[in-house]
């Protein structure tokens, strides 16, 4: 008896050992421009590891680069969930440099609109190629139904990978969840605030039961 107990301690703690060498799963975190995407990677990544991963701002594509943030434990309920973070770009149908001279010289703007575009092709990539799973923000005081969110979420089933989409900015007075659920049923929406950590626990429990 105590042969097959010590038998099955080592298994146990071979198969443990196997699970955890598994390389993290990629989590890219998706969106139209200034839904909070960054915002919430910053939240994320600096409540699991005290790190923040990129800029903030109000103007549109802060994010012109893909940046990745690995390992990231996510406890919840006695089980860690490792991932990487992957913020990407804001996607979006045209990028025009005229939306930028408000905030720069037009120079800066045109590089910005350039790196921008450049950007969004990065993003695309990612989605095609390099995630595991996808995050999908949502600025919920905005509608929904645009040709960019229709797009993204059609590819992103055409891929069959597990989605969440997040509802972010719960904390303003216009905020509609149920618009953001109603225009995409078929997959489960959280709601929250990323800037202010509003239902932060539902959003990790939700990662770690669709990315774990």
């Amino acid at each position: 008896m105590g042969l097959f107990t010590e038998l099955k301690d080592s298994i146990s703690r071979a198969t443990d050992r196997l699970f955890s060498e598994q390389e993290p799963k990629r989590i890219g975190i998706y969106g139209p421009p200034n839904a909070g995407k960054t915002t919430l990677a910053n939240r994320i990544a600096r409540d699991w590891t005290g790190d923040a991963i990129g800029a903030e701002s109000h103007v549109p594509h802060e994010t012109r680069r893909a940046r990745r943030k690995e390992n990231v434990e996510i406890e919840r309920d006695g089980k860690t969930v490792t991932i990487d973070i992957v913020d990407t770009p804001g996607v979006t149908t045209k990028v025009d440099y005229e939306e930028f001279t408000d905030e720069m010289g037009e120079e800066d703007a045109i590089r910005r609109s350039r790196e921008a575009t450049e950007g969004v092709a990065e993003a695309m990539h990612w989605l095609r190629e390099d995630v595991d799973g996808v995050i999908y923000v949502l600025d919920s005081a905005e509608d929904p139904i645009t040709q960019v969110n229709t797009m993204l979420i059609g590819i992103i089933e055409s891929r069959d990978l597990p989605v969440l989409i997040f509802a972010n900015k719960i904390d303003l007075d216009e905020s509609s969840v149920k618009r953001i659920e109603d225009a995409f049923p078929q997959h489960k929406t959280v709601p929250l605030s990323a800037k202010e950590g509003d239902n932060m626990d539902e959003v990790y429990d939700s990662i770690a039961d669709y990315f774990g």
